[in-house]
């Protein structure tokens, strides 16, 4: 009783060696990029006692920077144009409230100038947002 095998059988096993060393290379691929992509202006926020504000839905946020440039939710505008977006936002949704992030060192002339604009677009809530004091103990 001689059995034989053929010699033209197929490979049943998937090899997945070259999924797995894809795989780890672009594992580190994003290990290395993710803290990169990290985005938003840094500004450095006054501290205050009081408690968090709930948000309802997709807020407006206009920040100013240390160097006294704004921005209407991360994209940069000049203040004569923050007026004119938010008065078309508020045509659509007049309830919409506004929150106004500034650092605490940029001139206070400048946030002035701000709120006057998003006072003139009509807005009728302006929330100002500050960071929690911080225990020194």
């Amino acid at each position: 009783m001689a059995f034989e095998q053929e010699s033209n059988d197929s490979i049943s096993q998937i090899n997945i060696t070259p999924f797995v060393d894809v795989m780890l290379v672009l594992l580190i691929i994003f290990m290395v990029t993710a803290p990169i992509l990290q985005q938003g202006v840094n500004i450095d926020l006054p501290q205050v006692a009081t408690g968090p504000l709930e948000g309802k839905d997709e807020q407006l946020v206009v920040t100013v920077t240390r160097e006294g440039k704004v921005q209407l939710n991360d994209s940069p505008l000049k203040v004569e144009e923050l007026q004119k977006k938010l008065t078309a936002v508020l045509q659509v949704r007049p309830d919409r409230e506004v929150y106004l992030r500034a650092d605490k060192n940029v001139a206070y002339g400048k946030v002035v100038e701000v709120m006057a604009a998003v006072r003139n677009a009509g807005v009728r809530k302006l929330g100002m947002v500050t960071e929690p004091l911080k225990d020194e103990r």
